[in-house]
Formats: structure tokens, sequence, C-alpha cells
């Protein structure tokens, strides 16, 4: 729909763009952020329309998230993780976790994020025993995101269960637990080079009790990783932000013929995330390419704008460090391959 594009353009513009440079100083984000996300209503983009989702097609639902990444890293990079959570409570079976917490979700009144801990790394990082009447989650989480800025936090962790079956056939078992502190869990504050407002922090869990009736469902690994494809082009739309907000400052700098061939560039490496989308295999150089462009957009920017980008607070210095977040944040390892087959690139 493009009026919801039309106000995720507006909203970067009027309210992310302008306060970007001092989220990233204060390490912040402001609370009117997320309530101006919601009154958009950007936080049921995910869902179907009979659940009070707009029926947005992905490909304006890839634009507005691009679209406020180049806007405020920090404050999208928070935002985005909701939709995961949207759209596995449209789909659950269980229908009471559903009926408890959907709407809200949808409405924005409920914040979401999400630990894969227990579903992505090799070995598994988080692991859930089963118990009478739920679950024990022990090990560690990582990279949480949003912690004390969403209400409810969607864990998944291999089924102890599984423990010796192969890593395609082992089950992964997803929770929605409250996203504050529990007996058994130790949060641990992360410093991050870029979008730091998001309050990502570090899961140390021992014996964190999850009742039955917080699982969203229970599936074998290659049925998650399956379901996880199309997150991963979201994920490519930060890199895109990034290298589409250093274009259009390139060109505010007075390099008319750089910007537009950054543009060309973002316009390719668009391109080429899009039709990786039928092809899982084609996705990680893909997200190579994009996060190496946003990179080389950052350096073209530091160059174009000159000592500002090095004195003061220009925003080449924030994009500079959110170029990097992108070679990282929300990578596997094959997308690290391709990145350190393309960035080392022979000198002529």
């Amino acid at each position: 729909m493009a009026d919801l594009v039309d106000r995720a353009r507006a909203l970067a513009a009027d309210l992310l763009l302008p306060a970007a440079d001092e989220v990233d100083a204060a390490a912040t984000i402001p609370e009117g952020h997320f309530r101006a996300l919601a009154d958009a209503g950007l936080y049921g983009l995910a869902a179907p329309p009979e659940d009070g989702g707009p029926d947005l097609g992905f490909e304006d639902f890839l634009a507005v998230v691009e679209i406020l990444a180049g806007g405020c890293l920090a404050t999208t990079f928070t935002w985005m993780q909701h939709h995961g959570v949207v759209r596995a409570l449209a789909s659950t079976d269980h229908a009471d976790l559903r009926e408890r917490h959907l709407a809200a979700a949808v409405r924005g009144e409920l914040r979401c994020g999400v630990a894969y801990a227990g579903a992505i790394p090799q070995p598994p990082k988080l692991w859930a025993t089963g118990t009478d009447g739920g679950w024990r989650l022990d090990g560690v989480a990582p990279l949480v995101t949003g912690w004390g800025l969403v209400d409810l936090l969607q864990v998944s962790a291999r089924d102890a269960a599984s423990a010796d079956a192969d890593d395609e056939h082992a089950r992964v078992v997803t929770l929605l637990v409250p996203a504050t502190a529990a007996p058994g869990v130790t949060v641990h504050p992360l410093d991050l080079a870029a979008a730091n407002g998001s309050r990502t922090v570090r899961l140390d869990v021992d014996g964190w009790a999850v009742p039955d009736d917080a699982v969203v469902s229970v599936r074998s690994r290659a049925e998650f990783l399956a379901g996880q494809h199309a997150s991963s082009r979201i994920n490519g739309c930060l890199a895109l932000g990034v290298a589409g907000r250093c274009a259009a400052l390139v060109a505010e700098a007075g390099e008319p013929a750089t910007a537009t061939a950054l543009e060309e560039a973002l316009d390719a490496a668009r391109d080429g995330l899009d039709a990786a989308l039928p092809d899982p295999s084609a996705m990680p150089a893909a997200r190579a390419t994009a996060s190496a462009l946003a990179v080389r957009a950052a350096a073209t920017l530091t160059v174009a704008v000159g000592s500002r980008a090095i004195v003061g607070r220009h925003p080449a210095r924030r994009l500079a460090r959110e170029a990097g977040f992108t070679l990282v944040a929300a990578g596997r390892p094959e997308i690290r391959a391709e990145l350190l087959a393309t960035l080392p690139a022979p000198l002529p």
C-alpha cells in the first residue's frame, strides 16, 4: 500500500532522521519514536488482513524497512524484530496465545523482540528441557535487542530431547516470554559500535522456567530455518538504508555524479537481494554485496564531505559505524565467508 510507504517516508524525514545523531550520541531511542510508528500503523505490517494487518505486499514491506533504516538505524533495528513475532503469533496453532497477544502486537501496544540462540547458531547456545507443565531453559542468548524497550521476547531453544538428532531434524522450541528479569536469567548490557540505543544485551540463562502455555511452536530446525529465509532479505534492508542515506548526503555535498553511481549500485544490490528470494543459496552473496556497498558508500561520503566527517558530529561519522554494523548484524557464517571473499579486493 503506497499510503504506508508514504507514511514511513514522512516519519523518516520528519522524525527519525533529524534525531538520528542525538539518538546515536545518547544511546537512547525516544519513546515517541515507537509511539509514532504505532500511530502510523507500522507495527502490524506482517499481520494478515483478517488479524488487522494492512494486506501489504512484500515489496512495499521491504520499502518501508529500507526507508526507516535510512532515517534511524537504531530505531529500525529494534522495531523490525517485532514483525517476526507478529508472523509467529498469526500462524501459531495455540489459539489462546494468539488471542492474548496478537491484536495488541498489531496495534503496537505490545512490543516484541526475538532471540534465536538455540535455533540458528551451530552448535546451539540455548537449550530447552521439558518439565512437568513447561520447559527449563539453559545456556546463553548472546544478542537480544530491545531489553527494556519491548514487552515480550520470542525465544527459540534447541529441544534437549533431540540432542542426538542431526541438525536438520533436531527440534526447536519457540516460546513467548516477558522481556523482564526472571529467576535464572542474568542480563549483561552490551556496548555496540552502532545502534547502541537498541539496548542490546546478553542473557545468561540457568534454569529459566517457562510454562507450556507460552509455547508458540515446536518444529524441526529445517522447518524453522525455511521460515527465516524471507527474514534474511528483510535484514538486507539495513545495509540498503544506510547506503541510500550516504548517497543522498553525497549529492548534498555537491557530488551529483558520484551520488548517481552509488544510487545505481544501490538499485543493483536491491535487485540482487530480490533475485535471491526464490534461491536461498544465492542470499548470502546478495547480503554480502549489500553490506559491502554500505561500507563503500560510507567511505565515499567521508571523502565527499572532507574534514567535516572527522571533526564535530557530521552524520558521516555515524553512518560509517552503521555501515560496519551491517557487516555483522543478523549475519550468518555463509554471509561472513562471502564478505571475506569480497572486501579484500586486490589493489591495481
